[in-house]
C-alpha cells in the first residue's frame, strides 16, 4: 500500500536535540522520479523551512523512530486510509485508522476530475508530457496528471494564464525582438518559475532570461539541479535576499510569489526602481501592520471595532496592507488590479496583485501618504 503523505506535528521538547533544529512541523509527500517513487518533506521551525528527500526505506526508518516520540502526532494517508499515532503525555502510543473513498469512489471522483480538466482548455493540456512537470511528479511518462496533484495542476494553469495576459499587453502579442528578462524573488521550489519559462519558450517561442531567488540553498540547489537535468538554458537559481538583491539587467517582470510579510515590498520596491514593466505579486504572512496595531494606538477610536479581536484584527491588517501596497503603486505609475489568484479551497493566499507600468496617467509624483496611516498610528514598510 503506497504512502501518499505524512504530516507530523506537536514537538517533543527535545526535538532540536534530536533532530538538530527546532521543528514544529514536517510535511512529506510522495514524489515521482526516474527511479521510482521518493518523498520530499518540508520541515518546518518558526522562522524557516528546510527540505531532504528520503527514499521509501529512509522514511520508513524515519517514522520508526520519531513518529509518536519525537512528535506526538503523526498523521499518514494511504490511497485508502488515514492512520493517525497519538501519543498521550505519558507517552501512551495509540493508533487509529479510518478508511477513506472505496474504490468506486475513487474511480467516480477521478472521472469527475478528468471531466472537469476536458471541460476547460488549459495552457498546459494533460495528456502531452510536460518534462518539468514528470520530474516534479504531477504528470506520468505518459502525460496524465497524478490523482493527488490536480489541485497543483490547475494552479499552474491558472497562473500561467495571467503570465500569458501580462505578456502579451507588454508586446501587443508579437513575439519580443529581445529576451524578456524576469526575476522570481522568493521562487521557493519553483513549480511556477518553471512553468513560466517552459510557457515563454516552448509554447510562444519567446525568447526570455528568467532568474529565481529564495533565501533557502538546499531549495536553490535542488532548482539548479532540476534545471540541469532538463537541459534549460536562460533559467538560473540564486541564493539570496531579496532586501539586498541587485541584479545586472533591469527586469521586464518581477514576480513575487508568497515572500514573507514586508520581503513582498522589498520585491515591490525593487521592481519599481529598476523601472519593471508588470509586476504579478501574491503577498503572504502580512504581519508587520498587525504587530504595529497592537503596539500603537489609533488616534482614530471609530475604528477600534476592527481592532478588538484579534483574529478580526489579523484578517482586517493583511486586506490593508495589500491595499496599501496597491495605493503606492499607482503613485509610481502603475495600473494596478487586485485579482483572485484560485480558489480559497486549495489556497489562503489568493489575492494577486497586478500592475503594469505607464498606464497610470492619475499618478502623483509626490508619494501623497493615505490619512488612514495617521488614523491607525502605522507607518507600513512599502510607504517609507
Amino acid at each position: 500500500m503506497l504512502l501518499l503523505s505524512v504530516t507530523l506535528s506537536k514537538p517533543a521538547v527535545n526535538v532540536e536535540e534530536i533532530l538538530g533544529k527546532p521543528y514544529e512541523k514536517i510535511k512529506i509527500k510522495v514524489e515521482n522520479s526516474s527511479k521510482g517513487f521518493s518523498y520530499f518533506a518540508e520541515m518546518f521551525t518558526k522562522t524557516q523551512v528546510f527540505h531532504q528527500h528520503f527514499s521509501e526505506e529512509e522514511l520508513n526508518l524515519f517514522l520508526k523512530e520519531h513518529a509518536g516520540t519525537t512528535f506526538k502526532n503523526c498523521v499518514k494517508r494511504t490511497e485508502t486510509q488515514e492512520i493517525t499515532i497519538l501519543a498521550s503525555k505519558k507517552g501512551k502510543i495509540t493508533t487509529l485508522t479510518k478508511n477513506l473513498q472505496n474504490n468506486s469512489d475513487k474511480r467516480d471522483r477521478a472521472i469527475l476530475m478528468n471531466a472537469s480538466l476536458k471541460k476547460k482548455k488549459y495552457l498546459l493540456q494533460e495528456g502531452t508530457p510536460v518534462p518539468f512537470l514528470v520530474l516534479l511528479g504531477i504528470m506520468n511518462s505518459d502525460g496524465k496528471v497524478i490523482a493527488s496533484r490536480y489541485d497543483k495542476f490547475r494552479q499552474i494553469n491558472r497562473y500561467l494564464e495571467f503570465i500569458d495576459d501580462t505578456v502579451n499587453s507588454l508586446t501587443n502579442g508579437n513575439c519580443p525582438s529581445e529576451p524578456l528578462n524576469i526575476v522570481d524573488f522568493g521562487c521557493g521550489k519553483s513549480y511556477l518559475t518553471f512553468a513560466v519559462h517552459y510557457y515563454l519558450t516552448e509554447i510562444k517561442h519567446y525568447p526570455c532570461r528568467i532568474e529565481g531567488l529564495d533565501l533557502k540553498k538546499e531549495v536553490i540547489d535542488y532548482c539548479n539541479e532540476l534545471a540541469a537535468k532538463l537541459k534549460l538554458e536562460n533559467l538560473i537559481f540564486h541564493t539570496g535576499n531579496i532586501a539586498d538583491y541587485s541584479g545586472k539587467e533591469n527586469p521586464d517582470i518581477v514576480i513575487t510569489l508568497h515572500a514573507c510579510d514586508t520581503a513582498t515590498d522589498y520585491a515591490l520596491k525593487y521592481a519599481v526602481q529598476r523601472q519593471s514593466r508588470a509586476i504579478l505579486s501574491v503577498p503572504c504572512c502580512q504581519h508587520e501592520i498587525n504587530t504595529q496595531l497592537q503596539k500603537n494606538k489609533p488616534s482614530n477610536e471609530e475604528l477600534s471595532p476592527l481592532l478588538k479581536w484579534g483574529i478580526l484584527r489579523e484578517k482586517f491588517s493583511s486586506l490593508l496592507t495589500d491595499a496599501l501596497r496597491g495605493e503606492w503603486l499607482e503613485t509610481q505609475g502603475y495600473k494596478v488590479q487586485m485579482l483572485e489568484f484560485i480558489d480559497m479551497e486549495h489556497t489562503p493566499k489568493n489575492i494577486l496583485i497586478r500592475a503594469i507600468n505607464g498606464q497610470n496617467k492619475k499618478a502623483s509624483e509626490e508619494k501623497e501618504k493615505p490619512s488612514i496611516l495617521n488614523a491607525l498610528n502605522i507607518t507600513p514598510e512599502i510607504w517609507k
